[in-house]
């Protein structure tokens, strides 16, 4: 695949994590792997825990020039420093963090497996809309997003887009040509070596 076609990677944190651990774990994947951007993803609603684990992630990615996110905490944004959010309601708040957060920051929206609910993110102002899960999962209803709205997407649709959830090489290997970015978390967080994990989960890519 010619590397200007090649889908890049977003990498998703753990839900939780250990700050004397992780940063460096984050830093061996910066400096092996060619990241577009870091999307903190915790699920604590505790905002010092949430804080220290933001600054912590933000010095090792903007070491590197590499672009910080965060799930949902809009207000938080601003004052710690980081590049943008990730909203997990679709389409429904996306304009709003647009006025909020102002024309540079990044507002990307997750939109589950409805091609209509991205559709009106990317109208509302999202600089990309993610769709997932790809793979097969038991969690929520079990249900996965079609390879159809991909392809459809990429023929279409201008604004870029993120397949994310239950990634094998094999999936990888399938949407690598109708995707922009692929969003990799705990498919690498949960072995001993994310770095390997990680080149080999893309390695179709080339």
């Amino acid at each position: 695949m010619a590397a200007e076609d090649r889908p890049q990677i977003t990498l998703i944190t753990p839900p939780a994590f250990e700050l004397e651990v992780f940063p460096d774990r984050l830093a061996a994947v910066l400096d092996a792997v060619d990241i577009a951007c870091v999307r903190l993803s915790l699920a604590t609603r505790d905002e010092d825990t949430l804080s220290r684990a933001a600054d912590a992630c933000r010095e090792v990615a903007h070491a590197r020039d590499v672009a910080i996110v965060i799930d949902t905490h809009i207000l938080m944004i601003e004052r710690l420093g980081l590049d943008g959010v990730h909203l997990l309601d679709g389409a429904r708040t996306v304009r709003k963090a647009r006025k909020d957060l102002g024309a540079d920051a990044i507002v990307g929206a997750f939109c589950g497996t409805s091609r209509h609910e991205g559709m009106s993110a990317g109208e509302a102002g999202a600089d990309y809309v993610g769709f997932g899960p790809i793979g097969a999962t038991t969690l929520g209803d079990g249900s996965q997003v079609d390879f159809d709205v991909f392809e459809w997407w990429s023929q279409v649709i201008e604004v870029p887009v993120i397949a994310e959830g239950a990634l094998t090489a094999e999936l990888v290997a399938k949407y690598g040509p109708v995707t922009d970015f692929f969003g990799v978390g705990e498919e690498i967080w949960s072995t001993d070596d994310p770095v390997a994990a990680l080149k080999a989960l893309i390695a179709p890519l080339g």
